[in-house]
């Protein structure tokens, strides 16, 4: 058998951690093939040195059956291999095509022959279904379509391997429909690729192989056919996964939180959460549920105290909190897992040990006449890190050298620690593995069964489904339906969500 690529025995160290140990991946030409394994299993790592852009210690690489030596990425492009980032790599007050261009820019008369570039662009755009403006401005275009500037780029430098890192970790179930019929196009078209995923759902639909590589180690290759989510699984996280949460059922108590003619303006003026009413009683998980972009995240930034609210009332434990300070609002009883865990959950230059005290530093023992004590501070991380399992190489770490995954757990750890009334998860799993996902899960059921509220806002359905007690579905930044997980369906919540009344939605079911 021919391999387009095949990493053998591939070795990659850093300090003090061995990112890939002894690994081989082989890709059959015109395959989807995954590359499966934890959030910091090495998966990104492996594939940067197949890109050039780190150097292993030790193993070949072979591209068409002969050895190469990948020394920086235009070797790899030159030999056909382009990656899409998960981080896209694009300048946002370029357009489509001068993104698409920069590094391979060809002119005419000493000037960038644009026009030239555009109609190619356009061409390669047509080619494979992509349908990208060439002249659109990338500040003014979705994530989706970035992405799809991202696999331009590649096809434009005349790639035959594609590198997918994480692609559907940014999308909207959508934009994830139309990558997958992309991705089918480009197999058609001749291509070979490798997806890096920790999403069992998508391997089942478009892949023909799976590799899976276990905290740095190679697991095993196995064919897609011949598997299952569970068994995938299991060989990812080294033991068997639930993918029904198990919970008791909820004994709700007071209110701890109530929301009464909330009236929310976004940051252009126009009113987003409009007179909506919610409560959240101790001792149960009331998922929000809706479609991005009916007013969720000014909802809890109205509540968490980032945003203004223009009027209403929100009460926690019957006091009113409405427009309060951030951190008087924390103080008050709200522990906050923010939807954006880069820009408002970590400072992602300071060590993880300092993150781990961002809402409590200013007290004791941390600090003592405005003086942090840094032993104490380093001392209550090392704790935390190891109570919520969170895996670095030392509490000094940088934030942002660990997966997403352990950046998740040390904000969950912090926020726990100090024992919140109210407990608000925005999109807590988002781009996380199946074992991330279970943790989070049952740390969150735990704070339930401990007699704290808790909001879970989520686009995951089954997330959604699979945690909450109760679900609230939002609408246009209105609570239109309070209903129940075990009564209900996801076509139902779907059309509840798009703006359907109860009752029709009921209906709709027997169609």
């Amino acid at each position: 058998m021919d391999y387009v690529i095949e990493m053998l025995n591939i070795r990659k160290e850093f300090p003090g951690i061995v990112a890939n140990d002894n690994i081989t991946l082989q890709l059959k030409p015109g395959e989807i093939h995954a590359l499966l394994g934890e959030n910091g299993a090495g998966k990104s790592t492996l594939m940067n040195v197949l890109f050039g852009l780190y150097q292993p210690e030790k193993g070949d690489i072979k591209v068409k059956g002969k050895p190469v030596h990948i020394t920086d990425p235009n070797i790899a492009n030159d030999l056909g291999i382009g990656m899409v980032h998960q981080h896209f790599m694009l300048v946002d007050r370029f357009t489509v095509t001068e993104n698409i261009i920069l590094g391979k820019e060809t002119t005419k008369g000493g000037r960038i022959d644009i026009k030239k570039a555009e109609k190619e662009v356009r061409e390669i755009s047509e080619r494979y279904g992509l349908a990208v403006d060439p002249q659109a401005k990338i500040s003014d275009i979705s994530v989706g379509m970035q992405q799809r500037v991202e696999i331009l780029k590649t096809l434009y430098r005349g790639a035959e391997i594609l590198i997918f890192d994480e692609p559907t970790a940014v999308l909207t179930p959508q934009e994830i429909k139309e990558l997958i019929q992309i991705l089918k196009t480009l197999i058609q078209e001749g291509k070979s690729i490798i997806l890096i995923t920790h999403k069992l759902k998508e391997i089942m639909e478009v892949c023909d192989r799976v590799t899976v590589i276990r905290k740095g180690v190679g697991i095993g290759t196995v064919n897609v056919s011949e598997t299952n989510p569970n068994e995938l699984a299991s060989l990812m996280v080294g033991r068997e996964v639930t993918f029904k949460t198990d919970k008791a059922a909820s004994e709700p108590k007071e209110n701890v939180l109530e929301i009464h003619d909330l009236n929310v303006k976004d940051s252009r003026g126009l009113g987003v959460v409009n007179k909506l009413n919610l409560n959240v009683r101790a001792g149960e998980i009331v998922g929000i549920a809706g479609v991005d972009g009916n007013g969720q995240s000014e909802l809890i930034e109205a509540i968490t105290g980032l945003k203004r609210s223009e009027s209403g009332s929100i009460k926690l434990n019957g006091k009113e909190i409405i427009n309060m300070s951030p951190r008087k609002v924390t103080e008050m009883g709200v522990g906050h897992i923010p939807q954006d865990r880069h820009k408002h959950g970590l400072v992602l230059d300071f060590p993880i040990g300092e993150n781990m005290v961002l809402q409590t530093y200013y007290k004791a023992p941390f600090s003592k006449k405005g003086i942090l004590n840094f032993k104490e501070i380093y001392s209550k991380a090392k704790t935390l890190i190891k109570e919520f399992d969170v895996r670095t190489p030392s509490e000094y770490t940088l934030a942002r050298a660990l997966s997403g995954g352990n950046q998740q757990k040390a904000i969950i750890g912090r926020e726990i620690d100090r024992n919140p009334d109210l407990l608000i998860a925005a999109q807590p799993t988002r781009g996380l593995d199946v074992g991330a996902i279970e943790y989070i899960h049952k740390r969150l059921i735990e704070q339930r069964d401990q007699g704290k509220a808790v909001l879970l806002i989520s686009f995951e359905l089954d997330e959604i489904m699979n945690v909450s007690d109760r679900i609230a579905v939002i609408y246009e930044g209105e609570i239109v339906a309070v209903v129940d997980p075990k009564q209900t369906t996801e076509q139902e919540l779907g059309l509840l969500m798009a703006g359907s009344k109860r009752k029709e939605a009921g209906g709709e079911n027997h169609v």
